[in-house]
């Protein structure tokens, strides 16, 4: 076999390949003996098929077998006489094999991965802010779990205050016009709630059972119907009966029924779920803050084809968000080069940080263990409820699924070992601040 290198620039090589004909051939005899071996014709015994028979038959399946290993088995020798590291799978041509004879040439072009320099962990300084459960929040998660729990009961006819559900009928129009989804019977509506186009149900504040009223609405620009979208809408309102919601008396039965001792009990869950939730929030937090300053201090080159494959990922969903009209406002009113030209840096960017996180990890032999990922697929399954042997059976006959999860939890250990590195000073704040933190990162 001839190797010639004809391109060495940056991360990029290419080689051009020459297989001797006659290594083709002495492999193609091979693997047709081997097939002769085997076969059964009739009017012969199992062995004595002759030669030419077999040639006539499986010959050109069998030269394209050996082409396709020939090729493999002289990349595969490229790259480990060259230390080479490739970022993505080589990509091959065939440039010359006459008549499906004769000597086989083809070229290789590869992308390395770069020599990536390790930053001084040192040298970093975060805050990593933290929150603690006060009674306003554990206060608040009770009522939210008593709303959760509460009946709805009718009440007496009278104004409907914030919260209150009202049964009402309406009837939707644009332009004088009833439109196709806007009328409903009997639809209970919470006063000032979520669910309903924005600023709807706020108008059904002091609304009374038996009482009629106009509501004026514009739907949100991005609403899902291009229909609706944009447009202004008035809706007549009947209110026809006021609920209530009944809520639960918090005490030691209350507790029971959710499977807890007691109150105290479920103060105590409360605080420790909200603990996490917080503990989360700050751990989403400084490692934003780790990540940007790790993307200070990297400024190695990376493979444009990764990027180029990364970018072409992103790109996609937002240009589905495009046809959509559902662009965030950071991007809406940009023209396509400018929105190209900043996901293309965010894809550089991730790629960059990948590259980084991956070789920290593999000089400092940040592994994951099978239990790990032992862990990490069933906690995947009680994700679907009820159709945990489904899922049991997919991660069985797709090993790649499991090796999926590998990802993730490997970068969450190479953070903990940069933090453990990192001079870190703990800073309380309130939960709204923490979650603010958490919000931009």
């Amino acid at each position: 076999m001839q190797v010639t290198e004809v391109a060495n620039e940056g991360l990029k090589r290419a080689y051009t390949v020459v297989v001797p004909a006659s290594s083709i051939a002495l492999q193609k005899d091979k693997r047709l003996a081997e097939i002769a071996k085997d076969i059964k014709l009739p009017g012969f015994r199992p062995g004595k098929v002759p030669q030419k028979l077999v040639q006539a038959r499986y010959g050109t399946a069998v030269m394209g077998e050996v082409l396709e290993a020939s090729v493999q088995e002289a990349s595969g020798k490229i790259v480990a006489d060259n230390n080479l590291r490739p970022a993505l799978q080589p990509k091959i041509e065939v440039t010359k094999f006459p008549e499906g004879e004769g000597d086989l040439e083809f070229r290789m072009d590869v992308e390395v991965l770069p020599e990536i320099p390790m930053p001084d962990f040192s040298g970093i300084s975060l805050t990593r802010l933290k929150a603690a459960p006060g009674e306003e929040d554990i206060t608040k998660a009770l009522e939210n779990i008593t709303r959760r729990q509460a009946s709805l009961e009718e009440t007496e006819a009278r104004a409907a205050a914030k919260g209150e559900v009202l049964v009402c009928d309406f009837v939707g129009r644009i332009g004088g016009e009833e439109f196709q989804g806007g009328t409903a019977s009997d639809m209970p509506i919470e006063v000032a709630g979520p669910g309903f186009i924005p600023g709807f149900t706020e108008q059904l504040e002091g609304m009374a059972p038996g009482e009629e009223r106009l509501v004026k609405v514009a739907f949100p620009a991005e609403y899902g119907s291009a229909e609706l979208a944009g447009k202004d809408a008035e809706f007549t309102v009947t209110a026809k009966a006021l609920k209530i919601y009944a809520k639960p008396a918090l005490d030691d039965e209350f507790a029971k029924k959710l499977g807890l001792e007691s109150m105290e009990k479920l103060r105590e869950a409360i605080t420790d779920s909200l603990q996490r939730e917080y503990d989360s929030l700050g751990r989403m937090a400084i490692k934003r803050k780790l990540l940007d300053a790790l993307a200070e201090r990297a400024s190695f080159t990376v493979p444009e084809g990764m990027v180029d494959n990364e970018f072409a990922q992103i790109w996609q969903r937002v240009e589905a968000d495009l046809k959509a009209g559902k662009l965030d406002g950071d991007d809406a009113g940009k023209d396509e080069a400018t929105l190209k030209a900043e996901y293309r840096a965010i894809a550089e960017r991730r790629i960059r940080l990948g590259l980084l996180l991956s070789e920290i990890g593999r000089t400092n032999n940040i592994q994951v263990s099978r239990e790990e990922l032992g862990q990490a697929m069933r906690a995947e399954v009680q994700r679907y409820p009820g159709q945990e042997k489904q899922v049991y059976d997919f991660f069985q006959k797709n090993p790649q699924a499991i090796e999926n999860l590998r990802s993730p939890i490997f970068e969450e250990k190479v953070v903990d070992f940069m933090l453990e590195l990192a001079k870190v000073e703990d800073e309380t704040v309130s939960a709204e601040k923490l979650a603010e933190a958490a919000q931009q990162a």
